[in-house]
C-alpha cells in the first residue's frame, strides 16, 4: 500500500523534475520506495525495497520537505557547479540475461513455432545535471539469480523472471515498472521441443515507450538449429505493430552489431 495521500502524482519515465534546493521527491513504484533529496552542495539518494504482498499498479510520486527514518541506507553525490536541481528517471534493462518461464512447459513440434509475450522488471536509473549523469540505479523488484547450462563449468549467470512467458498478450499484466518483450521461437528441430524456460538476452534490449505509457522492448527470435547443438538469436530493430506508436526512451545495456546473429550454446539458451 502507498503511503502517499496528499499532493500525490503519477511517475513520468525520462520526464525532467525541477526541485528547489531542501526539497525531496518519493517514489513508490513496484516493489521500491525512493527519496532523492537535493541540497546546496549535494544529492541525496535513499530506497528501501518492500515485503512483496501485491503487484503494484501504478508509480506515485510527491514533493515534500520529509525524509525517511535514519536506518534508511543514503548515498550522497556531489553537485556539480551548473547543476540546475533537475532530476530525471530512466528505465534500464537488466544487467544480465534473464531466465523466462512460460505460464506452463510448452511442446513446439518439429518444424514449429510460437509467439511468447514476456514482461520483465525493470531498473530504476537517476539522472541529474545539466549535461544529465546517472548517480545510481536500483532494480525494481528483487531479482534473484540463477545458472542456466548444462553444468556448473558451462552456462551463464542470470536472473530468474518473477513473470511468466504467456502466449496472449492481454494476459501479460501491464506496469510501469516492467517492459514487454515479444520473443519468437523457431524449432528447426526433426523432434519436438519442450520449452520449459529459456534465456531472454535482457542487455541487448532497447526500450520503448507508447502512447499509453506502457514501456517494450524490440522483438527476439530464437531459432534451433536441426542439429540440436546451438541455437542463434536476432533482435529486431523495432518494435512490433502492437505495441503502438512508441519512441525510443533508453538504449540497450550492450550492443549487438547491426544484423547480427548471436549464436549461443543451446545449454545457455534453453538450459
Amino acid at each position: 500500500m502507498t503511503e502517499f495521500t496528499e499532493s500525490q502524482r503519477d511517475g513520468v519515465w525520462a520526464h525532467p523534475y525541477q526541485l528547489a534546493s531542501g526539497q525531496t521527491q518519493r517514489h513508490q513504484l513496484g516493489h521500491v520506495r525512493l527519496w532523492v533529496t537535493l541540497l546546496d552542495m549535494e544529492w541525496q539518494v535513499r530506497h528501501e525495497t518492500l515485503t512483496p504482498d501485491a503487484d503494484p499498479l501504478n508509480w506515485y510520486e510527491t514533493v515534500d520537505h520529509f525524509l525517511p527514518t535514519s536506518d534508511t541506507p543514503l548515498e550522497r553525490f556531489i553537485r556539480t557547479p551548473d547543476d540546475p536541481g533537475k532530476v530525471c528517471y530512466l528505465p534500464a534493462m537488466a544487467s544480465l540475461p534473464t531466465v523466462i518461464r512460460p505460464y506452463q512447459p510448452l511442446t513446439i513440434p518439429a518444424g514449429g513455432q510460437c509467439l511468447l509475450y514476456v514482461g520483465t522488471t525493470l531498473w530504476l536509473q537517476v539522472s541529474v545535471g545539466q549535461r544529465p549523469g546517472v548517480l545510481t540505479e536500483l532494480p525494481l523488484a528483487s531479482m534473484s539469480k540463477t545458472w542456466l547450462g548444462a553444468n556448473t563449468m558451462t552456462g551463464e549467470l542470470c536472473y530468474a523472471s518473477a513473470t511468466y512467458g504467456r502466449l496472449a498478450l492481454e494476459a501479460v499484466p501491464k506496469r510501469p515498472w516492467r517492459a514487454v518483450t515479444p520473443v519468437t521461437i523457431i524449432n528447426r528441430c526433426e523432434k519436438p521441443l519442450l520449452l520449459e524456460r529459456f534465456s531472454l538476452p535482457t542487455p541487448l534490449l532497447a526500450l520503448y515507450r507508447n502512447e499509453r505509457d506502457q514501456l517494450w522492448t524490440p522483438g527476439a527470435t530464437i531459432e534451433c538449429e536441426t542439429d540440436m547443438s546451438s541455437a542463434s538469436l536476432r533482435i529486431e530493430h523495432s518494435v512490433p505493430p502492437e505495441a503502438g506508436d512508441c519512441r525510443a526512451i533508453a538504449p540497450a545495456r550492450e550492443k549487438l552489431a547491426r544484423g547480427r546473429r548471436l549464436v549461443r550454446a543451446f545449454d545457455h539458451i534453453f538450459g
